[in-house]
């Protein structure tokens, strides 16, 4: 059984339609960048090489403008450019029911939703820019700290061996690419972020007491400040060890950063509940169970095209065991 807890530190959301603005550019950039195809077929438009390039080229735009928006507190220029965003996606369906939509009524439905988004924008952007509603000037969440524990049935020694050797961390924390001891304590990492965005650091052991805990940080200008600690604890009854993690870090890009993950499934809540499912499979049956349908863990990103589930072959099964995932 796995439990955990997340407490995220910040100030109160910017003004709600700029903010909500922000979040339709990210739910409708991500979707066209992933899946443009069934955007396409969505909106009613013919579905080839040529415009699942141009919906990717307007799905960048928008998540874009979105960080543009979560970015500053008074993201008037970045309305403005929605707006152009929007005049120009008004331009593109025009064109698209003049040139005989497979389904008029699908891109009638949607000229109609940009319709509405261009007047939100514009009234917002109207606002902004004489005075009228000035953003709030709290500051952003940007560290977050999660507790997450399991009960694994192997000794306290066993789990702390296991955890100590860092380099093993990517066969069962999956946004983790490697870990390298760089010796004396201290060890490369390189993490997978959203959107295939790389972050790497280096960090220290800051105390290791066998068979109890470990703890770490990271080193002065990695570019997330993190740190994090396990605790092995024996379970009453003689049912093995407790396993105690906490870890705190600041978010990529603060708020952005937080909501695009969530957006994405690759929510840190999310991350550390599947870490430690895969750390107690390695180390009690020696191996991952894992369908092939997903075999990261619980991505958003993958339920755009979901197929049924079979088991994973040795090959791929060894690969997501050392940090991998299937193509």
């Amino acid at each position: 059984m796995t439990a955990i807890s997340k407490t995220t530190n910040g100030g109160p959301p910017r003004e709600n339609l700029a903010k909500g603005l922000g979040i339709f550019s990210f739910a409708l950039g991500i979707p066209q960048i992933l899946a443009p195809g069934r955007v396409n077929r969505l909106i009613g438009v013919r579905d080839d090489a040529t415009t699942r390039m141009v919906m990717r080229a307007v799905g960048a735009r928008e998540i874009t403008a979105g960080v543009g928006i979560f970015s500053q507190r008074r993201p008037t220029a970045w309305l403005w450019a929605r707006v152009a965003g929007d005049t120009m996606d008004l331009a593109l369906l025009g064109a698209a029911l003049r040139g005989k939509s497979r389904h008029p009524g699908r891109t009638l439905a949607a000229t109609g939703a940009v319709a509405g988004a261009f007047a939100a924008d514009l009234v917002d952007g109207l606002k902004l820019s004489r005075g009228e509603a000035p953003a709030a000037d709290q500051p952003q969440p940007s560290s977050m700290h999660l507790k997450a524990a399991t009960t694994v049935r192997r000794d306290r020694d066993e789990l702390y061996a296991f955890w100590r050797d860092f380099e093993r961390f990517p066969t069962f924390m999956a946004h983790l690419a490697e870990v390298t001891s760089t010796g004396s304590g201290r060890s490369h990492w390189n993490a997978k972020g959203p959107l295939g965005m790389n972050v790497e650091w280096d960090a220290e052991i800051t105390e290791d007491v066998p068979g109890e805990r470990i703890a770490w940080r990271s080193l002065e200008g990695a570019r997330v400040d993190n740190s994090g600690s396990v605790r092995f604890v024996e379970a009453p009854g003689d049912q093995g060890t407790e396993v105690h993690i906490e870890l705190r870090y600041d978010i990529p890009g603060g708020s952005v950063g937080s909501l695009l993950a969530k957006l994405l499934g690759e929510e840190p809540a999310m991350q550390i509940k599947d870490d430690l499912r895969r750390f107690k499979q390695i180390v009690e049956a020696g191996e991952i169970a894992r369908s092939d349908g997903a075999p990261e863990g619980q991505l958003n990103k993958r339920q755009l095209k979901p197929r049924p589930a079979h088991p994973l072959p040795d090959d791929k099964l060894a690969a997501v065991a050392n940090g991998g995932g299937t193509s």
